[in-house]
């Protein structure tokens, strides 16, 4: 029977009849979620129900069925899913007829334009492709029969059932090895700005696996909440379906505010929030799923004889050893669990007691002890005891083996019920593409950084709180080191410090940002950049914590917030700063002498009149565990001094596809042949290739030289470059913002742009400056990801610093001239 046929079948059962119903149940927005993709399923057995048993009555084919497998089989239709179905026969039919059967169901579907995943088999090739490709095998422990010999395919679903369970030990390690690889591969659900709901780790492959280990009868997983994070993740994949009316599965930024509208959320925050809090309750129960399977495998593997024999005697019954950790705490088959003398009700430090325990040994938490601390727990008293808290600070200070921990603790709310707060940064996305976690994780992970050093400072309990708590002020509107230094205070006193140490952790919170953006951003020979920060800090013990505090937080951010070149930043920065707490108080540098190199370049720009350019590779720097980083390449420039330098020297590196890091402009005086003076202009930038390789520095000084005198279109050229290769779609990036730095430098007024990085920008905001009459002393250039955070160090044509409202202006111009 041909497609063209099948579609002369009543309208209720033929293809249009199908389409218009299914079109119609997608439409009613009051029926989303689990009714709906049930009622999908339904339908869509009915329609095939009818092309089944019409096709099999023409074709004379008897012993056969239609299965569902997969999500569908689970009866978890989402609007743009894949149909995988399986046409079972008995063997008994010609394979002709078969085919016919099939062709007869399978056409009409893909008339549809519907996915289908089809295959036809006896049982005995399903039972043997099942053994052979274990996708196949889990397709199948979801197998529902939809039209046909019910028993053909009860008896299909027995004989897999008992294949999975009989080859369990075998089977299960190669399941929890597909489901490592395609986390590698896919990253994990719950930090993903972009997520893959089915694909990543925590997302609904995970879910299903679960339900396959629960199949087999070896372990079972957690089902607190599992069910109702599966669902959430099934509805957010629904409206994705509905909004792109595409079968995606990935949570791509610009179509994020549409599916929060849809399933009527606040905003796009809120629907990532939503599906990171469900990948993480399926990553947990993941991960306690698999710690159990690995633990019965391995009882299993030792025999029963050498098993008794190993625990006092061949008659005894195995118990497993249980060794002392802490107070109320024992560690049994590879997990803390409580002591038998425990009692939580009374003990109300027993939840940090143990938590510490646990992260020192490198050892889980088994979830009966958490489950049981969550529920019979006595609350702390605020403060806290001195034990506690110097749990807490043990737990934060075990590296790496904490978060493991912290994570076992917050799937139970233990933490929000130590830390109220808590719940505000409770899996809070970060817009930033340079972050590469939440912010509840990214505190962590930064504490897990301050860990590796607190040999560095005299108080290490205060570093790996103030590490643990510097972000709590993103949960807040505003400026998040100005409310987090508020909650940060409230937090230590709940945690029992005394006055000076809250005071401490307060002061690392409201300025863990300082020494890293005034490093990067401002003129450390300047004494007003040295005193300003001085003066924040106040003393040395909260320098040197806030030294490391910096590192850890970069570190814990992502590869792109942290270098050799920030590293070398800081630490001569916090040398500045602490020679003043010191009692050292320099006056006005001198400016610095130009180097050998400089000297020899700005005399051959004296004697030529044109500008002379060096390009340096440097070489590699270690960056830690043994690891180097190549710090760039020093682009050194002299030239004759002339408006228009700064904007012409940027635009040729973008035309060249060099990114700038740094740069630093100055004039000197030399004599010229006459004797008289002459000036020129000194540049040392520090800049990197986009891609490929570096440009010859002749070929940079050719187009430096037309660009001077205008004979190269810089703007122009760079427009054609990004009509040529316009950048992927994506969110819309925030509007730049220029302003002007309070108390930025005696000598010059500091100019700040945030915006984002694009090519030209450089170019775009040196032309901004020259337009606006004024000289640039010096620019420090810092990208972070797709953002840009430059300062330019500006003087009016006096060489003195501009009045507030000329600067004031001045940023208003450079502002609208980005916009």
């Amino acid at each position: 029977m041909t497609s063209t046929e099948v579609t002369t079948e009543t309208e209720g059962s033929g293809p249009s009849g199908y389409a218009a119903a299914r079109l119609r149940l997608l439409q009613q927005e009051a029926q989303s979620g689990p009714p709906r993709r049930a009622a999908l399923a339904r339908l869509t057995d009915d329609w095939l129900t009818g092309l089944f048993t019409a096709a099999a009555e023409r074709a004379g084919v008897r012993g056969a069925a239609l299965v569902a497998v997969g999500g569908y089989g689970r009866g978890e239709l989402s609007p743009r899913s894949d149909l995988d179905l399986l046409l079972l026969h008995d063997g008994s039919a010609d394979a002709a007829a078969v085919a016919a059967l099939a062709d007869s169901v399978w056409y009409p579907v893909w008339d549809l334009g519907l996915a289908l995943d089809h295959s036809v088999r006896t049982p005995g090739e399903a039972r043997k492709t099942a053994g052979e490709d274990l996708k196949v095998q889990l397709g199948l422990l979801d197998a529902r029969p939809v039209a046909g010999d019910l028993g053909l395919v009860a008896s299909l679903r027995t004989a897999i059932l008992a294949d999975w369970r009989n080859q369990a030990p075998k089977r299960l390690p190669a399941l929890h090895e597909l489901c490592q690889e395609r986390a590698e591969r896919a990253g994990e659900l719950q930090f993903l700005l972009e997520p893959d709901l089915k694909e990543a780790r925590g997302g609904l492959r995970d879910a299903t696996a679960l339900r396959a280990v629960a199949a087999s009868w070896l372990a079972d997983a957690p089902r607190e909440g599992l069910d109702q994070a599966r669902r959430t993740l099934l509805d957010a994949r629904d409206a994705l379906h509905l909004t792109t009316g595409r079968a995606t599965d990935r949570l791509a930024l610009q179509e994020q505010d549409q599916v929060a509208e849809a399933l009527g959320l606040l905003d796009a925050d809120t629907l990532l929030r939503q599906v990171y809090e469900a990948a993480r309750t399926v990553s947990y129960a993941t991960d306690v799923t698999w710690r159990e399977v690995n633990r019965v495998l391995r009882a299993r593997s030792v025999r029963p004889k050498l098993r008794a024999m190993l625990s006092g005697g061949l008659g005894s019954k195995a118990v497993p050893e249980r060794a002392p950790l802490a107070d109320g705490v024992v560690e049994a088959d590879g997990e803390v669990v409580l002591a038998r003398a425990a009692r939580p009700d009374r003990d109300p430090v027993l939840a940090l007691r143990a938590a510490a325990a646990a992260a020192e040994a490198g050892l889980p938490l088994s979830r009966h002890l958490v489950r049981h601390l969550a529920t019979t727990a006595q609350p702390l008293p605020v403060p806290w005891p001195a034990e506690a808290r110097e749990e807490l600070v043990t737990l934060l200070g075990a590296g790496e083996a904490t978060v493991a921990v912290w994570e076992a603790l917050e799937a139970e709310g233990i933490i929000t019920r130590l830390l109220p707060d808590w719940e505000r940064v409770h899996c809070r996305p970060q817009r930033n593409p340079v972050h590469t976690w939440t912010v509840d994780r990214h505190l962590v992970e930064t504490a897990v950084r301050a860990a590796s050093l607190t040999r560095r400072v005299h108080r290490p309990d205060l570093l790996l709180v103030a590490a643990l708590l510097h972000d709590i002020g993103k949960g807040w509107p505003g400026d998040h080191s100005v409310a987090g230094e508020v909650i940060a205070r409230d937090m230590a006193t709940r945690i029992g410090f005394d006055k000076h140490d809250v005071g401490v952790i307060a002061t690392l919170v409201r300025h863990h940002l300082l020494l890293v953006e005034t490093a990067t951003r401002r003129d450390l020979d300047d004494p007003a950049t040295v005193q300003s920060v001085a003066a924040a800090v106040s003393d040395a013990s909260t320098l040197e914590l806030l030294h490391a505090l910096t590192e850890a937080d970069a570190l814990a951010t992502g590869p792109a917030a942290w270098s050799t070149w920030r590293a070398s930043l800081v630490t001569g920065l916090v040398e500045r700063v602490a020679a003043v707490l010191a009692g050292e108080f320099p006056g006005e540098p001198d400016e610095p002498a130009p180097s050998a190199e400089h000297e020899r370049l700005a005399v051959e720009a004296l004697r030529t009149g044109e500008p002379v350019l060096a390009l340096h590779t440097q070489p590699e720097e270690p960056a830690g565990d043994g690891e180097v980083e190549p710090v760039g390449v020093e682009l050194l420039i002299a030239l004759p001094d002339r408006p228009g330098v700064l904007p012409a020297a940027a635009g040729v590196l973008a035309l060249h596809r060099l990114t700038v890091r740094a740069a630093d402009l100055r004039a000197v005086e030399l004599p010229n042949e006459l004797g008289e003076s002459a000036d020129l202009l000194l540049l040392s930038w520090r800049v990197a290739a986009e891609y490929g390789s570096l440009p010859q520095a002749a070929r940079l000084r050719a187009d430096l030289v037309r660009a001077l005198d205008g004979s190269l279109d810089i703007r122009a050229r760079i427009a054609e470059r990004e009509a040529a290769y316009p950048r992927r779609r994506g969110v819309k990036a925030p509007p730049p913002r220029v302003t002007v730095a309070a108390a930025g430098s005696r000598r010059a007024t500091v100019i700040e742009v945030r915006a984002q990085d694009a090519p030209g920008l450089l170019h775009r905001i040196g032309n901004a400056l020259e337009g606006s009459a004024v000289q640039v002393r010096s620019a420090h250039v810092s990208t972070l990801g797709a953002n840009a955070v430059d300062a330019f160090y500006v003087t009016g044509t006096d060489g003195e610093p501009l009045p507030p409202v000329r600067a004031a202006e001045v940023a208003r111009e450079v502002e609208k001239a980005l916009g």
